[in-house]
């Protein structure tokens, strides 16, 4: 054989090979968003002697959390806008079961495409209308005797055996709304009406910036914990002032304010200088961000950087009393989403120091403080006013997973 014809399919074939491993690392860095997901034991649940006992880490977890001492809690469900599910995950024609806020939720996507939540169980015989349901138009059919319900109004609009369908047959509807990358809904344990609503951000609607990914934990603790952190400075330097990587050769330098708006009662807003330093004198880069609380379990964060603003969406679900699903979702101009993904892991890494101690932590109803803490007053007092006289209490941990 041709020494030439014996070299040269090897090296077009090592070359493929780079080429297409070349592709895929430029695809996974600029074009594949990023997904950041841990579960509830992913963060803050090591057990280094856990051989020694003979039980699973799961088991480990639920014996963790029944353990602690919860402290003298407030209300669980705030009154306000919750992001139940990602738009993203919700396609034409298709239901979710979504288990949250003590409730059982049905929600659907009209074949127009229009998003509604209906409470799950049809009025009928009880069936989950989330569980093997259809949807049909703009109604979904309850999988037991196919009975439709309008996801405009929950009334019943059809039943295949019956001549008159009754005008009492209905099921709850909840008042939604879809916006930034989000389906939230209206919770109020007094059933009153909207009192604001979420608005949209035109980057995001618009699809003029682009979607670099997301983050979603699960934490075990009260949801004003979440928020609180916002009002709470000397908490940075404590937990967020080492590095990412390597603490000895970088530090994270922070100063924060908190504030509530002065014409809007249910935004509150966080002002906060982030800095990474090599030393006292030398600074990596240095980012400014401006967050916006609205309402009790939702933020969006524009960060503006040296290179180019990012927007962060977070959305905090109770998904029980005691367990909050948290998710982050960030957007930016193309140009910048290389830098963009760098800025989202070192946030969920920062972040998951924050769930370390949350999910061990001991509510606190009247806190030992010193004047340098006073914005974690303000926060409070801000605060509760999303609790009400029918707000639900916790009544015993019902985490079992």
């Amino acid at each position: 054989m041709d020494p030439l014809t014996a070299v040269v399919p090897g090296f077009f074939g090592a070359s493929t090979i780079a080429v297409v491993v070349l592709i895929c690392v430029v695809y996974y860095y600029l074009v594949l968003p990023m997904d950041f997901t841990r579960d509830i034991d992913g963060v803050g649940y090591d057990f280094p002697n856990r051989h020694l006992d003979g039980k699973t880490r799961a088991a480990m977890v639920r014996d963790a959390i029944r353990k602690r001492k919860t402290g003298r809690l407030l209300p669980v469900y705030p009154n306000g806008w919750f992001g139940i599910i990602e738009s993203c995950r919700l396609g034409p024609g298709e239901v979710r079961l979504v288990n949250a806020l003590g409730q059982n939720l049905a929600v659907f996507r009209s074949e127009s495409g229009e998003a509604h939540v209906l409470d799950a169980y049809c009025p009928h015989m009880g069936a989950n209308m989330a569980v093997g349901g259809r949807v049909k138009g703009d109604c979904l059919e309850c999988p037991f005797h196919e009975w439709q319900f309008s996801g405009h109004n929950g009334k019943c609009v059809a039943i295949p055996y019956a001549q008159k369908v009754p005008d009492f047959a209905k099921v709850r509807r909840w008042d939604s709304r879809e916006v930034n990358g989000s389906v939230f809904v209206w919770h109020h344990a007094e059933g009153d009406p909207p009192s604001w609503v979420v608005e949209p951000i035109a980057v995001i609607e618009d699809k003029s910036w682009t979607y670099v990914g997301r983050n979603e934990f699960n934490v075990t603790s009260h949801i004003q914990d979440i928020p609180e952190n916002a009002a709470d400075p000397p908490h940075l330097e404590a937990i967020h002032a080492p590095g990412m990587f390597v603490a000895s050769l970088s530090r994270h330098v922070w100063k924060a304010e908190w504030f509530p708006d002065q014409t809007q009662t249910h935004i509150a807003h966080l002002g906060l200088n982030h800095e990474i330093a090599l030393s006292s004198k030398v600074s990596l880069f240095k980012i400014l961000v401006r967050g916006d609380q609205i309402g009790p379990a939702y933020v969006v964060l524009n960060v503006q950087t040296s290179i180019g603003p990012i927007v962060i969406v977070q959305t905090v679900l109770p998904l029980e009393p005691l367990l909050q699903r948290v998710i982050h979702r960030m957007y930016c101009p193309w140009w910048i989403v290389p830098y963009a993904r760098f800025i989202m892991l070192g946030e969920s890494i920062m972040f998951a120091r924050d769930i370390a101690v949350w999910n061990h932590k001991q509510y606190m109803d009247k806190p030992v403080l010193v004047k340098e803490d006073r914005y974690i007053v303000r926060f409070r007092r801000w605060y509760s006013q999303f609790f009400s006289d029918n707000s639900p209490r916790f009544q015993q941990d019902t985490l079992d997973w």
